[in-house]
């Protein structure tokens, strides 16, 4: 028997590989499918199911092309609506993979289909359970982000209480978790950074497993803090349920090299996206571009901030990396690539067009400065890294709620912009400039260095 995880870092997705005697069964496949036809073939193996533990919002799944090309059986649980083929499973059904067995156990609450995986080794020992967004190491999914159902946040949540307590927590400690996300995902709220963990570990460490914790505490618990949804969810559980192109028709058609005069006689009507490092971009950028670097979280923050899925985007991307880009977005659902500025930012510069630029400060010179100065201070955080510490006197507005907030920030003011490291405030600093406020300053390294020099005085 082989288990192995998959996991995709920018996604803060894990899929995983199962193998037993030749016969192969994946669990939440990304858009990408090469990489698990390629484990099949050379260990002369047939892939023969892809478990889905729900129709996913924040990524595009690989299941309709994988099953394509594999000729695999798609399987999701109980309660699924989809336009395609499918086996809906019955609640404790069984399928065979080799001498290994997957028992589909309903588990909803994330959303009304959610389904946890069980793995039952060639002894019929339960070995571990893929829970998808139903638990995660140190957290739970979020009820609230369904898509067209009758039922509210908080019935979800019940449900969800029912689900932990009734069918995974009376499993045997020693079981393996195998969540479908890690840190970072907008599926829950402050997840481990652990990837992988055992289920006796998280009945004394999750706070959702908790001991005598009734339904009505676990309701209020869960729900409390959540942010707004990204807005490209429902757009991923369309084309999740409906279908999609593959991601290799998605990339020849976006590959498209444009120079600085068409991509000037265009700006107005696309969305000029800056996937460089901030660095580079608080140096020098086209007006009117947004700043989501390619060395971070990028494809769930495009799809977080971008509000229009379908509007064309221009790529300003480092030479070489533009099929990167396009890949990773459209991981995401944004199938929308025009094309990129062939040579990149350096080729505008080098025609004389205009550029901008943001100031930078480094931490230790704004700790300096806000000891002596009542500064206009701006934390982009999320609200929980902002209860847990921030700077005196700063406001905190998360950067996925910045674009309806932006008349907090006072233009006439200098603002000075921090998040945990430099990225997400440099991302802020341009959105904050596509709406007119350019009397800002981005503070390197972010609360980390502003902490440690603080810390230091």
């Amino acid at each position: 028997m082989k288990v192995e995880q998959i996991y995709t870092k920018c996604l803060s997705q894990g899929s995983y590989y199962i193998e037993s005697n030749n016969e192969v069964a994946i669990i939440d496949p990304i858009r990408e499918i090469d990489t698990y036809i390629e484990k099949a073939k050379k260990n002369n193996s047939k892939i023969k199911y892809i478990f889905e533990t729900h129709i996913h919002a924040d990524f595009i799944s690989g299941h309709l092309n994988l099953a394509k090309k594999t000729n695999a059986e798609i399987i999701y649980g109980p309660k699924s609506e989809t336009k395609f083929d499918k086996t809906t499973a019955k609640d404790y059904e069984e399928f065979k993979i080799g001498n290994i067995t997957i028992v589909a156990i309903h588990t909803p609450g994330h959303t009304i289909e959610s389904t946890t995986y069980l793995l039952r080794d060639a002894n019929g020992t339960d070995h571990a359970i893929f829970t998808g967004d139903t638990l995660f190491l140190g957290d739970v999914g979020r009820p609230d982000l369904s898509q067209n159902s009758d039922m509210n946040n908080r019935d979800l949540a019940s449900m969800l209480y029912d689900s932990l307590r009734n069918k995974i927590m009376i499993l045997n400690d020693d079981v393996v978790v195998y969540p479908g996300h890690g840190q970072g995902t907008s599926c829950g709220k402050d997840l481990s950074s652990e990837t992988i963990g055992r289920l006796g570990d998280q009945k004394k460490t999750n706070y959702a497993l908790r001991d005598k914790m009734t339904k009505e505490e676990f309701i209020k618990e869960v729900l409390n803090g959540l942010l707004d949804p990204p807005k490209y969810f429902p757009s991923n559980v369309e084309l999740n349920k409906n279908g999609y192109l593959e991601s290799q028709i998605i990339l020849k058609e976006s590959l498209n090299a444009f120079d600085a005069n068409k991509v000037e006689e265009l700006i107005k009507d696309i969305i000029l996206l800056d996937v460089r490092n901030e660095n580079d971009f608080s140096e020098s950028h086209i007006p009117g571009s947004i700043f989501i670097g390619l060395d971070g979280r990028f494809a769930p923050w495009v799809g977080e901030l971008l509000e229009d899925i379908e509007k064309p985007i221009i790529l300003l991307a480092p030479e070489g990396r533009e099929e990167e880009a396009i890949t990773r977005l459209s991981r995401v659902g944004f199938d929308n690539i025009k094309g990129y500025l062939k040579g990149g930012v350096k080729s505008w510069i080098e025609s004389n067009r205009q550029t901008n630029s943001i100031e930078n400060i480094k931490a230790k010179d704004f700790v300096s400065l806000n000891s002596k100065f009542d500064l206009d201070v701006l934390d982009v955080r999320s609200q929980n890294e902002n209860l847990n510490g921030s700077v005196n006197g700063s406001f905190n507005i998360p950067l996925i709620n910045l674009s309806e907030n932006i008349m907090k920030v006072k233009p006439n003011n200098k603002t000075y912009v921090y998040c945990k490291g430099g990225y997400r405030s440099m991302i802020a600093s341009s959105i904050l400039n596509l709406n007119g406020i350019k009397n800002i300053t981005n503070i390197i390294g972010g609360y980390d260095k502003i902490s440690f020099h603080i810390n230091q005085c």
